[in-house]
C-alpha cells in the first residue's frame, strides 16, 4: 500500500549528515544501499537534507521535496548514516526542533506505580 502520510509508515530512518539534493530517486536509493544492505523496505520512509538544511527529500514509492520559507531545519551533521526515527522524532524535526530532546517528557510505564 503506498505510503500517503509520513505516520503511515512503518520505519522513518533519516539520512545523517548533509546529502547532494540534486540526487534525484535513483541517486538517493544508492545512498541506502551503500549504508546498510537494503534490497527492498515496504513502508519505510527515508529522509535527506542538504547542507543549507533549508529542505528536504523524503523517499518511499515517491519522492516528496519540501522547501522551508523560513529557518532551518536541525538535521544531525554525524556523518552520513542511517538512523531509524520515532514518530516523535519526525513530527520534531518536521516542526525544526532537533531529533534529540534531552528534557522532553518520554512515555514510561504507568503499571509499575503503586496506589498511594
Amino acid at each position: 500500500m503506498p505510503i500517503t502520510n509520513l505516520s503511515d509508515a512503518q520505519h522513518i530512518f533519516i539520512v545523517t549528515g548533509y546529502t547532494d539534493m540534486r540526487k534525484v530517486i535513483d541517486g538517493l536509493w544508492n545512498v541506502i544501499t551503500i549504508l546498510i544492505d537494503l534490497t527492498t523496505v515496504e513502508d519505510a520512509v527515508f529522509l535527506y537534507c542538504g547542507r543549507r538544511r533549508d529542505h528536504y527529500k523524503a523517499l518511499c514509492f515517491m519522492m516528496l521535496y519540501k522547501r522551508i520559507e523560513s529557518g532551518r531545519l536541525q538535521w544531525p551533521k554525524l556523518q552520513q548514516a542511517l538512523q531509524q526515527l520515532t514518530e516523535q522524532q519526525i513530527k520534531w524535526l518536521l516542526e525544526g526542533l532537533a531529533i534529540y530532546q534531552p528534557k522532553a517528557i518520554h512515555n514510561f510505564d504507568v503499571s509499575n506505580i503503586s496506589n498511594f
